[in-house]
């Protein structure tokens, strides 16, 4: 990886991390007295975008993985050790699986591709 390729990888790192706390924060949005999570959508499109974009960097296995690792982890650090003490993912609410799932497997998906593209090169 070149310089210049280094640095757009920290960048998507760091949208990972914004991202992740962004969707872990908005995650109970309720419109009157119905739960909007619409978080979970955003993170089924731009964790797959993030995975695709690092894969396009390096055909590394680890490069292409890592948005998607750092944004697992961003989601678990902030979602149970949050600010103040807050515990922002409940393990009974299917707000908080349908935002994991929604991030994960969406992006694992799109990791498959990525290594399929460089496998076969």
């Amino acid at each position: 990886m070149t310089g210049r390729d280094r640095l757009v990888f920290g960048f998507l790192l760091l949208d990972a991390v914004v991202l992740a706390l962004v969707e872990v924060l908005y995650l109970p949005l309720w419109i009157g007295s119905t739960p909007f999570p619409i978080t979970t959508a955003v993170a089924a499109v731009t964790t797959p975008m993030l995975v695709s974009a690092a894969g396009r960097l390096s055909p590394s296995r680890r490069v292409a993985a890592a948005p998607l690792v750092v944004w697992f982890a961003t989601i678990f650090v902030f979602g149970l050790f949050g600010p103040g003490g807050d515990v922002m993912l409940l393990g009974n609410d299917w707000r908080t699986l349908l935002l994991i799932g929604a991030g994960t497997l969406p992006s694992a998906m799109m990791l498959g591709i990525v290594l399929g593209r460089t496998a076969g090169k």
